[in-house]
């Protein structure tokens, strides 16, 4: 099965290729391109994540002709009076789209104020932990779980929740055929 993830970033990539090998037991390739979201370079909102979540899915499909594609985006929504981190993710295959979201913690309010002064996530992190490309590794939720999530690990059940929709409805596919 050829699959495809709508970036190149390693700690997507790892999360897709952990829950592919544990849970479709079958032979596989993944392949990292990166492809557009077609939405703001800092989503602002679920709708926003989501959208360029499933934008990268049809994306990666399309332009490496996999028979999945994935596409993982993170983002913040407003919640109450806080901003949060939000993420989500598509899975794309002939049979449809699938999406699913996952973990949501408040950030401080000092990361806030720069993400409303119009900066992105990923640098703003950068410099907050005197790191380069903390988004590849840990990521913010890494940093403010104090280690015991990592950028990866938090998409992996949104990854689980995408294969389980996938597997579930290419059954019911079969069933009627």
């Amino acid at each position: 099965m050829n699959i495809a993830v709508g970036s190149k970033n390693k700690a997507k990539l790892l999360a897709v290729e952990t829950v592919v090998q544990r849970v479709l037991m079958q032979q596989f390739t993944i392949e990292g391109l990166d492809v557009a979201s077609n939405v703001s370079e800092q989503p602002f909102s679920d709708e926003e994540t989501r959208q360029g979540a499933m934008n990268r899915a049809v994306a990666v499909r399309e332009a490496s002709g996999a028979e999945i594609g994935f596409g993982l985006e993170g983002g913040v929504k407003w919640l109450g009076t806080e901003l949060y981190l939000c993420n989500w993710a598509a899975l794309a295959s002939e049979q449809g789209i699938y999406t699913a979201a996952g973990a949501q913690i408040p950030l401080p309010k000092e990361i806030a104020h720069a993400l409303l002064r119009g900066e992105e996530l990923g640098p703003i992190m950068d410099r907050y932990t005197n790191e380069k490309n903390i988004r590849q590794h840990a990521g913010a939720i890494g940093v403010f779980t104090d280690g015991l999530i990592s950028r990866a690990q938090m998409f992996e059940p949104i990854i689980e929740m995408l294969v389980g929709q996938y597997r579930y409805w290419a059954k019911q596919q079969s069933c009627k055929e």
